[in-house]
Order: structure tokens, then C-alpha cells, then sequence
């Protein structure tokens, strides 16, 4: 059974993959064609066609191989000194082995003079770009607010799982009480396991991090309502100074980092807690806030993926993971001994952080990236602008094409990489348990 579970698993991310970028790439084309630039295909994966379908001006299909998508556009570089014109693709990987312009002369039509990608006003390829990136945005949000508040995530929670004995300092590392430790604070004004803490000190706890900020900015003396068996009562508790894990301002405890502030000692129980709109929208930024340090990060993270993949070296959690290794994971999801909806929620969130990926890395502003194509628009126009305020002479369109050997570099390393966190997913995969 946990076989079939973990094959489902995969072909329920698979699936997701496969709409992501087709959802991306439906992005490029609807605002291609809003604009009158004529596009010849839409495909969904690489390699041999296994369906295609022609519909007016565009063919629209799936490929073999699910790691990737493409629209081509007519027209995406301006012609070079031959006079040749290009049909571009989207896709990274694919641009790799076009010619930057001699090859797609071929598909030029009559009439296509005024359906290129480059005669388009900047601002108008600036959107084009960006509506590839921005759909999987929206594909996040969307995903990752549902989730958030329709079902909620596991969070700690206002409810007393365990109390400690006595005070001890969080860098000791240890839960064992030394002699003559004093009883913590906790201990002493009698709070339980299964006590739910409703008011701290007069005021209302909503959620657990308020509670936590409240424990931390007291010292001395403080009331603490309870709910217990279902009646309500209130107990006595003299809070003392001690050394507690540092948090990150989220409720997350940041590692081998700690600060002296106010201390009850227990341990919060966790549950899955649907969040209000407001909470939901803060842990957003928080998600997109760590996926773009995440990225800054990634370089940094290449030794470890190698002595992970190649030297048996331990691979840590926030690895840098594949599109195999999140399949893996995806099967891991549905074969974990947790509630139905549960997994279902924990495989919308693998699908949406995908997207929250794909957007944040198509928008590095290299080439081939879709980033790099905004960032010759955008400079094109900072040109022309200048040329009107100097009453210069139009510089005419900016040649992204001169940039190919740049683009051929980039797509190098993120090859190589891809290929590294392919066989460290494979021989040393990140994994869910």
C-alpha cells in the first residue's frame, strides 16, 4: 500500500509540474497574441511530440520530457546585419541550441513584418516577459493562501503539551535538572499538560506567538487564565530572567542563538491551525522573503550539494532540491502515516513553493532567463529616453542577441548545477521523514 501511495505521490506532482508550466507558458503566449505578435508553438516538455494540435497561427503540444515549456515568438531579436530575423523561444534550455538569428528566417510568412516580438513598444515586451513569471506568482498565492486559510498549517499553539521541572537555560541543551535547581515558574503556580492558556496578565492570547512575546516581556509576577476540563481559572506565576532560544521574528527559533528575557517553562502543544487573512499574508512575505535569500544563498550551497552527492556527506534540509528530488518528496508526502487532508495540504504547498521557485528565478535579470529579456527592454528604453532629452538620434531597438555568449554562459552553470542536484536527489536525496 505504501508503495502505490508513493507512486501516486509522484504522478500527483508530476501533474502539478506539468500545469505550472503550462500555466507559465499560457502567461508568454495570451499577452504575445494580445499585442499581435504571432506565435508558432506552444509546447509543454522537451524532446519528441506526443500530441500537438494546430489551432490559427499556433501549434499547441506536449513533449516527452516534463522538466520545461516553451512559446516562440516571431521576431524576439532584431535583425542582425544580414537582415535575418529570429523566432525565439522562452525556454532557457531551448535557446541554447538555436542560432540567435539565421535559423528561424526559414519561418518567416508575409505579413510578419508587423507581428514581431521586437518592433513592440518596450513596455509591451516588459509584460510579455513577465507574464511567464508572474502567472506561477499568482499560481503561489493562490495555492498557498487556500491552504493557509481553508485548512490551516501546524503551528504551536496557546495549549500547554508539557511543563518543564525546573529553570534551565536553553544553551545548556539538555532537559535534565541539576541539583538544586529551583522548580520553574511553570511548575510552581501549577500549570498542567492540557491547560489552554486564554488571557496572559488581563489581556487575550490569540495565537501562540503572542503568548510567547508576552512570557519574554515580563519579569515578576503575572496572572495566567486557563481553561481546564472545560471551566476556566486563574493561577499566579513569578516569571524570572533566563537564556531562551532567539527567535527570527516569525515564531522560528533560530539555532545556537539565544537571548536573556522572561521565562515561564512549558512546552507549547502543535495542531493544525487554519490562519486569518492578515497572518496568512505575513507568512507570505515571509515565504517570498526566504526563497529570494534562499537564492542569494545558492551559491554558497554548491560545496555541500557536492560532498552530498559524491562524497557521502550529509544533506541537509534547506538543500537545493530538483524537480526529481521534489517528486520524491511528493511520494514521501503521500505515504506519510498523517490524515488525508493533510497530505493533500502538504502536497499543494510542494506545488505552490514550486511555483514561488520558478518565479523568483525567472526573474534574475540574466539571460536566458526571462528576466534577462525585461532587462533588455528596460534598458532599451532608459536609451531611447535619453536620446529625446539630448534630441539625439533613435538607437533604435536594443540587440539582446549580442548578449548570446553571455546567455550560452549562464545556461552553462545552470546546467552543471541542475546536473549536481540531479545526482545528489538521486544518491543522497532530501528526505520528508
Amino acid at each position: 500500500m505504501t508503495t502505490w501511495m508513493t507512486i501516486l505521490g509522484i504522478v500527483v506532482f508530476v501533474v502539478g509540474l506539468l500545469f505550472s508550466i503550462a500555466w507559465h507558458e499560457l502567461g508568454h503566449l495570451s499577452t504575445a497574441k494580445l499585442f499581435g505578435i504571432r506565435v508558432p508553438q506552444y509546447m509543454v516538455g522537451f524532446g519528441p511530440t506526443l500530441f500537438s494540435r494546430r489551432k490559427g497561427d499556433t501549434e499547441y503540444g506536449i513533449k516527452a520530457i516534463p522538466l520545461g515549456g516553451y512559446i516562440r515568438m516571431i521576431g524576439m531579436f532584431p535583425p542582425g546585419e544580414d537582415g535575418a530575423l529570429q523566432a525565439r523561444s522562452t525556454s532557457p534550455w531551448r535557446g541554447m541550441i538555436e542560432d540567435a538569428r539565421s535559423a528561424a528566417f526559414e519561418e518567416l510568412q508575409p505579413g510578419d513584418d508587423k507581428r514581431l516580438f521586437y518592433t513592440r513598444k518596450p513596455w509591451k515586451r516588459v509584460i510579455v516577459m513577465f507574464a511567464g513569471p508572474f502567472m506561477n506568482l499568482v499560481l503561489a498565492v493562490v495555492i498557498f493562501m487556500s491552504v493557509l486559510m481553508g485548512f490551516g498549517i501546524n503551528t504551536q499553539t496557546t495549549q500547554v503539551s508539557s511543563v518543564s521541572d525546573c529553570v534551565i537555560a536553553a544553551s545548556a541543551k539538555t532537559d535534565k535538572c541539576t541539583a538544586g535547581a529551583k522548580d520553574s515558574p511553570a511548575k510552581a503556580a501549577g500549570l498542567r499538560a492540557g491547560d489552554k492558556i486564554v488571557d496572559f496578565d488581563g489581556k487575550p492570547v490569540p495565537d501562540w506567538s503572542a503568548l510567547q512575546q508576552s512570557i519574554r516581556d515580563t519579569t515578576g509576577p503575572a496572572t495566567i487564565t486557563i481553561e481546564r476540563d472545560g471551566k476556566r481559572q486563574q493561577l499566579h506565576a513569578d516569571l524570572i530572567e533566563n537564556k531562551v532560544a532567539k527567535t527570527d521574528g516569525h515564531g522560528a527559533y533560530v539555532p545556537d542563538e539565544y537571548v536573556t528575557a522572561g521565562f515561564l517553562g512549558f512546552t507549547p502543544a502543535t495542531g493544525v491551525v487554519p490562519q486569518t487573512f492578515g497572518q496568512s499574508v505575513d507568512r507570505m512575505g515571509s515565504m517570498v522573503e526566504q526563497g529570494f535569500q534562499s537564492l542569494v544563498n545558492l551559491p554558497a550551497k554548491v560545496p555541500d550539494l557536492w560532498n552530498a552527492a559524491f562524497n557521502g556527506g550529509e544533506r541537509k534540509q534547506d538543500s537545493p532540491m530538483g524537480v526529481v528530488g521534489a517528486a520524491r518528496v511528493g511520494g514521501e508526502v503521500f505515504s506519510l502515516n498523517i490524515p488525508p487532508e493533510q497530505r493533500v495540504a502538504t502536497m499543494l504547498f510542494l506545488v505552490a513553493g514550486f511555483n514561488l521557485s520558478l518565479f523568483l528565478f525567472n526573474m534574475l535579470p540574466l539571460l536566458p532567463l526571462d528576466g534577462g529579456h525585461i532587462a533588455g527592454a528596460l534598458w532599451e528604453s532608459v536609451r531611447r529616453a535619453f536620446a529625446r532629452v539630448f534630441r539625439r538620434p533613435d538607437p533604435g531597438p536594443f540587440d539582446v542577441a549580442k548578449l548570446m555568449p553571455v546567455a550560452y554562459v549562464v545556461a552553462g552553470i545552470f546546467i552543471c548545477f541542475t546536473l549536481l542536484v540531479l545526482v545528489a536527489d538521486v544518491v543522497n536525496p532530501v528526505k520528508l521523514t
